[in-house]
């Protein structure tokens, strides 16, 4: 006979006919599902969604590199909702060519009227709507027959026979190949188009969002009477660079996978152009603008603008060489080290006593202002420029006891890295 094992209470089905006004188990589990989705968010200063902020609000497409997990598709619906924009998102990876050129649709009479492209269902609604977040998920992962086809939709923002409006953004993400299933390196033509930024976690970040609370995305602020400053400042500072460098026009790198990231052309430093005005009028952090312009043209050529733009807001060296007493030096070391450097630089390239002299009182304003060890080179570089018929002023005594005292250190450096390679020897 078959054994019959007695049904417990817990072994009971649910009832069929739940009680009215009764919860039923799943009210229950969606009630606690509804806790752990109630989270709030707090202005909390985040170089990496400002970055993204602003690249969104310059209406230029953005394309966010990360590891899977890391918090893209989470950012950009924050994003999304700090903006009021509606987000489309769309998964690049699954869809045809079609899907995105659009399918043809014969009428009544192709010869005359021609074949219509129908766009897809969510390209109709973002006109419908006029403003939205495009979000192009797995961008890494899309054939490069679908990459060929969202060239068009990036650079012309056109679906089929729709032109999306301008209040459309569009954002994309990607995994990095190791990390991507089947990943394929992005065509260079398609690359050129994006902003790339590079989406990390900050550990505080992530353990006070998991604990209820993440940044809010917030467009800084423009300031309004700024603009125009902000314009002219961008186009000086790519066109100054271009103009001395002219082989960062246009370099296509020469690897796949650089090729499929951020590198210089025409089109990327007009972006640079954007990137730069924006975030001269929100008045952004330097890390901020350093994500920006490395995003839009690769590291090498976004570092070389970042120190053409230090270079163009240093004081001018005439201009302190003719009022020392008055002479405002920048507060931070790296830029009032290549500001002593230019003023040194310019009694170089015109040397005169009077000038001459009027570094030497640059120097010592310096030392009283600074770091002292920033005025031990420049120093000793002006005073290699003296002629014989000039006359020491009494300024350089101020200045001797720290040129001394950095070179006695520099020699007690060598002494003791040679006593440290005898010492090693001998082991041996």
């Amino acid at each position: 006979m078959p054994s019959h094992t007695p049904r417990t209470a817990t072994d009971a089905p649910a009832d069929p006919f739940p009680v009215p006004g009764r919860p039923s188990r799943l009210d229950v589990a969606g009630q606690l599902l509804a806790l752990l989705r109630d989270t709030t968010t707090e202005p909390r200063p985040d170089d990496q969604l400002e970055a993204l902020t602003l690249a969104v609000a310059a209406d230029l497409p953005v394309l966010l590199w990360g590891e899977p997990g890391i918090g893209k598709t989470a950012a950009l619906t924050q994003l999304a909702e700090s903006l009021d924009l509606p987000l489309t998102t769309v998964i690049a990876s699954v869809h045809e060519p079609s899907d995105f050129s659009g399918l043809p649709i014969i009428g009544d009479d192709p010869a005359e009227q021609g074949i219509p492209m129908a766009p897809p269902d969510w390209a109709v609604r973002l006109v419908r709507a006029g403003r939205g977040l495009l979000f192009l998920d797995e961008l890494s992962t899309a054939p490069p027959a679908v990459q060929a086809a969202l060239l068009r939709l990036v650079l012309e923002r056109r679906i089929g026979s729709l032109q999306l409006p301008p209040g459309v953004r569009i954002v994309a993400a990607a995994n990095p190949r190791g990390s991507a299933a089947d990943g394929w390196e992005l065509s260079p033509p398609l690359a050129n188009r994006f902003v790339h930024l590079q989406w990390t976690h900050d550990h505080d970040v992530v353990i006070r969002g998991l604990g209820g609370t993440w940044p809010r995305a917030t467009l800084p602020g423009l300031d309004a009477g700024n603009l125009p400053a902000a314009v002219d400042h961008a186009r000086r500072a790519v066109c100054g660079l271009l103009t001395a460098r002219p082989a960062l026009v246009h370099r296509l790198p020469s690897g796949e996978t650089r090729r499929g990231g951020a590198w210089p052309s025409p089109r990327s430093w007009d972006m640079t152009i954007r990137l730069l005005a924006f975030a001269n009028a929100a008045g952004s952090s330097r890390e901020v603008l350093s994500m920006l312009v490395r995003g839009a043209v690769g590291d090498g050529p976004g570092l070389e603008l970042l120190a053409a733009l230090d270079r163009m807001d240093l004081p001018d060296p005439e201009e302190l060489l003719a009022d020392p007493a008055g002479a405002d030096l920048p507060e931070r070391g790296d830029r009032r080290q290549a500001t002593l450097d230019g003023v040194v630089a310019a009694v170089r390239r015109r040397p005169d006593r009077s000038r001459w002299d009027a570094a030497w009182a640059l120097l010592v304003r310096a030392l009283e202002t600074g770091a002292p060890d920033l005025v031990v080179v420049p120093a000793t570089t002006l005073a290699a420029l003296r002629q014989e018929d000039w006359d020491v002023p009494e300024s350089i005594e101020r200045l001797a006891g720290v040129v001394a005292l950095s070179r006695r250190a520099d020699l007690s450096q060598e002494r003791a890295a040679a006593r440290t390679g005898v010492t090693a020897g001998a082991g041996r």
